[in-house]
């Protein structure tokens, strides 16, 4: 090879391998560093609407519905497994009654529809029913995801449901009109609310049995525990408060009275992922109330439509989503700013709702 020939042969060589060791550009499914940060938070919310016998099924970032599954007769409380896998959805034959109302002008209730929709999260369909005691209203899911705690609203009770089989375990007398049922975060004691009789039933997760009851507000609605499993937070929808229990040793501390009118009657509640705060809907009176979990005060009071009742919060604390029903529609709500981001047209009487990443 003459000498021109093998100098331009070497450039061409070294030009060559530069470019097969030089870094290739990351593919386009791998995150950039920090665009996480860029991106906003993402998740989907599952929200059962009673009325229309579904679940809308939201995309938070594009905020609109992507897709409904349909469950059966008037879909209530919604859990998801400890997996993020499934949903638990209470079903009910029983008609709508709400409160005064004389029950036997109602039409009999039909048995067969009672029980929990099993619902794949990944798939967005009802995979079984399983028969889980009288009118459910309400369920929570044990830690280990093998058995379910449900409120049977119509005979007092809340039955233990084998998840596997759907066999009931145990059912446990707790008190007229059972609605909220709640786990303790460390999974030992279920708290069950008693509408009629104005009490909070207290449930030993390993015995089955019930502990105690703690008298509270009238017609308690919800539970919320502090992520530390200290205090729980009780709200009570005629006594316009919220009860502030001793989560150990199941001893009522305080009641909250809450402010902003006869309006307001505290509904669903939850606690944010850091503990510091707890949300609360009041159904008539429009608004979530955000308490203080350090003092106990009524910091805020944010209007999200009309009669919210179901209530989630973002695993980062930075949101709150309501199931608002008689405008069926979920408000998205920035806590920061204490503002409604956007508002989502669901089914017919959204109730229940939840948050999955």
């Amino acid at each position: 090879m003459r000498p021109r020939f093998a100098f331009i042969f070497v450039l061409l060589l070294a030009s060559a391998c530069s470019r097969s060791e030089a870094p290739q550009p990351a593919p386009a499914e791998t995150p950039t560093p920090g665009a996480e940060n860029a991106r906003p938070a993402g998740g989907r919310l599952f929200v059962t609407n009673e009325v229309s016998g579904d679940i809308s099924v939201i995309d938070i970032t594009a905020q609109k519905v992507i897709t409904t599954i349909p469950v059966g007769k008037r879909p209530r409380g919604i859990r998801v497994s400890p997996d993020g896998s499934t949903l638990y959805v209470a079903l009910s034959g029983s008609p709508i009654a709400g409160p005064g109302v004389d029950e036997s002008k109602l039409p009999p209730p039909d048995k067969r529809a009672d029980g929990i929709g099993v619902v794949s999260v990944a798939d967005h369909r009802l995979l079984r029913i399983v028969k889980a005691g009288s009118d459910p209203e309400q369920t929570a899911v044990s830690q280990d995801g093998t058995r379910l705690f449900v409120a049977n609203e119509d005979v007092g009770e809340a039955s233990v449901v084998a998840v596997d089989d759907g066999h009931v375990v145990a059912s446990l007398k707790v008190g007229g009109e059972p609605e909220g049922v709640e786990m303790r975060p460390d999974g030992q004691v279920v708290y069950v609310t008693s509408e009629e009789d104005g009490h909070v039933a207290v449930i030993d997760t390993a015995a089955l049995k019930v502990l105690k009851t703690l008298e509270v507000g009238a017609r308690p609605r919800s539970t919320a525990f502090l992520p530390d499993s200290s205090r729980a937070y009780v709200s009570s929808e005629n006594g316009g408060s919220i009860a502030v229990i001793d989560a150990v040793k199941h001893t009522v501390l305080e009641t909250i009275k809450l402010t902003g009118g006869q309006l307001v009657r505290p509904m669903g509640v939850v606690a944010s992922p850091d503990g510091k705060f707890v949300f609360v809907t009041t159904g008539r009176g429009k608004n979530v109330v955000i308490l203080e979990t350090a003092t106990n005060k009524q910091i805020a009071s944010i209007e999200v439509g009309e009669r919210p009742w179901g209530i989630a919060v973002s695993p980062d604390g930075s949101t709150v989503f309501t199931a608002n029903g008689p405008s069926n529609d979920v408000s998205i709500v920035d806590v920061a700013s204490r503002t409604v981001k956007a508002k989502v047209s669901v089914g017919d009487r959204p109730w229940g709702i939840v948050f999955v990443p």
